[in-house]
């Protein structure tokens, strides 16, 4: 049995704690709020995240982040990105105290504001190395509601230390939900962070009323815009179209139960950004993740057609149906 801290109680964090839980692992997850961590440990609900899901007996529940890390093999952060450091800080406080060693792990998918840096840079930044045995992420096609109730879900495990990888697949796989690994952190981190953007503008096409002709395509010539970021910032191309890849980027491009996709469906019926978030309630990282891919285009004198018009769109006033027109208007060229 291998023991394991989950910080973060979002519908991810939960579902994938749940699933170690129901594999007899011991897993405790961790919630900033009080009152959610109490709903978790005595009713085994997350209403606001996971409505109507019932969570395993075995999985426990704390807001004492010291007492969720107390032992811990591996410790699995599932916050929001804007959340890592400020997490990552009081964690790297914690092993340092208990002068613990971990494998550290992560589910976050997008890039910080203003530095753009991975995930992974930024826990590495606030997490002293001497306590780090091991980093991965986790990422591929999956969604929270669709794990906890026990679809067929296959995901990919990012990590250079092979050792680290295998110790959290062995902790995740069963008959429903199956792991694999690869050795390409950066292409795992980068293709689960950039499809958001692309989901997006899948989103914008239905709620113009496209169908799926349209849909492929964008998604389609979307993932050359993630291969050749991902190439450019030192990722392996071949990443992209395994789970990490085009994989996350089907199921999130596709599916209502995405946030992404979601908010680009509401941009497209006319409502302003501000009013999307808040009544998504719920992080939408690929709004905050076009700024990074922009500015990563000119940095590497990169052609990114579909990112350039979302992010105009978003950000600077240009409608919908005018983006639309400017991609299917371009010069004529041969495909990537």
């Amino acid at each position: 049995m291998t023991k394991i801290a989950v910080l973060g109680a979002g519908s991810w964090g939960t579902a994938l704690a749940n699933t170690m839980a129901k594999n007899e692992q011991d897993v405790t997850i961790w919630s900033h709020k009080a009152e959610q961590a109490k709903e978790i440990a005595l009713k085994k609900t997350n209403a606001r995240y996971l409505p109507g899901a019932s969570l395993d007996s075995n999985l426990k529940a704390t807001d004492d982040m010291a007492l969720a890390v107390q032992g811990a093999d591996i410790v699995l952060l599932v916050v929001p990105t804007k959340a890592i450091r400020q997490v990552a800080k009081q964690l790297g406080t914690i092993l340092e105290e208990k002068r613990q060693q971990v494998v550290l792990a992560h589910a976050a998918k997008g890039l910080e504001q203003k530095t753009h840096l991975r995930i992974s840079q930024m826990i590495e930044a606030e997490i002293p190395a001497e306590f780090v045995t091991g980093l991965a992420v986790i990422s591929g096609p999956s969604h929270a509601e669709d794990v906890v109730k026990g679809d067929l879900t296959a995901i990919s495990i990012g990590s250079t230390d092979d050792a680290a990888a295998r110790l959290l697949q062995a902790a995740l796989a069963n008959e429903h939900f199956r792991p694999y690994t690869n050795s390409d952190l950066v292409g795992s981190e980068l293709g689960g962070a950039l499809k958001n953007i692309i989901a997006i503008g899948s989103g914008m096409l239905i709620g113009k009323g496209y169908g799926a002709n349209a849909q492929a395509a964008l998604l389609t010539r979307g993932l050359v815009e993630i291969r050749e970021v991902g190439k450019a910032l030192g990722a392996e191309g071949e990443t992209f179209l395994g789970l990490a890849g085009i994989g996350d980027l089907i199921v999130t491009g596709m599916s209502p139960n995405s946030r992404n996709y979601r908010a680009g469906v509401a941009l497209a019926s006319g409502k302003p950004l501000a009013q999307v978030e808040e009544e998504m309630g719920m992080v939408i990282e690929g709004v905050n993740t076009i700024k990074a891919v922009v500015d990563f285009e000119e940095e590497f004198d990169l052609d990114l057609p579909i990112t350039r018009t979302l992010y105009q769109v978003i950000y600077e006033g240009k409608t919908i149906d005018q983006g639309i027109n400017d991609l299917m208007t371009r010069p004529l060229k041969a495909e990537d």
